[in-house]
């Protein structure tokens, strides 16, 4: 039985929201009313219209962006006291241009205070983990938009992180590419078993990687359908040409459609 594709449900949950809200100066409501729970080592996906509030929840999870009403609680701490064990993957590379590749994928690891030998080996292996072993002499102004992408992933996996959350991390990457990565991922989170939340537009993503999607509606954001994905980890290949998942394709993509209809 793979453990990590079904935690246990009998464990206090690792994330939980209670009524959070988000409210812009202007006004403008953006998540209304949401909670949910999160047991550790489940892989989360939201999935939903543009402008949903996807990207504004993992920024509530981060604390990067402070909540209008409710709590949230990341094993037991409030967002900003659980940065430590925290990583995050944003839409674009935020890499620092004056620093080599090897040096961007060390950085957390030079907050936490590791030892240079450590970093030094550590980001090599993740390096290698994206398919990027070659650049890491390299500055990110020499890399393609993709390749920045894949040193940002390896920088947030470098640090080990209980939290991962992953803002279309893949978006950018060709198909090929996309899907290796997902794979790569999934190996990774049978190792190091974080939890994770991930937002993505790709209904196929999102059933290939989670083990439940959090379907949510359009302003102001609200999960309307939360979709168990029971398919077995380890998850290769050949998985995305079976009928199982073909269904739950359907399925996500039907309840997708639901969330401009209501």
């Amino acid at each position: 039985m793979d453990s990590v594709s079904a935690p246990s449900r009998s464990q206090p949950p690792f994330v939980r929201m209670e009524g959070v809200e988000k409210s812009y100066a202007n006004g403008a409501r953006v998540i209304e009313n949401l909670s949910l729970e999160a047991a550790a080592g489940e892989f989360i996906t939201l999935i939903g219209p543009s402008g949903c509030g996807k990207s504004t929840l993992l920024r509530m999870l981060a604390g990067l962006a402070p909540l209008t009403a409710g709590s949230i609680r990341v094993d037991g701490m409030v967002p900003d006291a659980a940065r430590e064990i925290t990583s995050f993957v944003f839409q674009d590379a935020t890499l620092l241009p004056w620093r080599t590749v090897q040096r961007n994928v060390e950085l957390a690891m030079e907050f936490e205070g590791k030892p240079r030998a450590e970093r030094k080996q550590r980001a090599a292996a993740m390096l290698k983990l994206v398919g990027l072993s070659e650049v890491g002499r390299s500055y990110p102004r020499q890399l393609s938009g993709g390749m920045k992408m894949r040193v940002s992933i390896a920088r947030a996996l470098a640090t080990s992180p209980r939290l991962l959350l992953m803002d279309e991390p893949f978006g950018a990457l060709d198909e090929i590419t996309r899907n290796r990565l997902n794979e790569e991922l999934l190996r990774l989170r049978e190792e190091q078993k974080w939890t994770t939340f991930f937002v993505t537009h790709s209904v196929s993503e999102s059933v290939f990687l989670s083990s439940r999607i959090l379907v949510m509606r359009a302003r102001p954001g609200q999960i309307s359908e939360d979709i168990p994905i029971n398919l077995p980890y380890p998850r290769t290949p050949d998985l995305r040409s079976d009928p199982r998942f073909l269904t739950l394709v359907g399925e996500v993509s039907a309840a997708l459609r639901r969330t401009y209809e209501s």
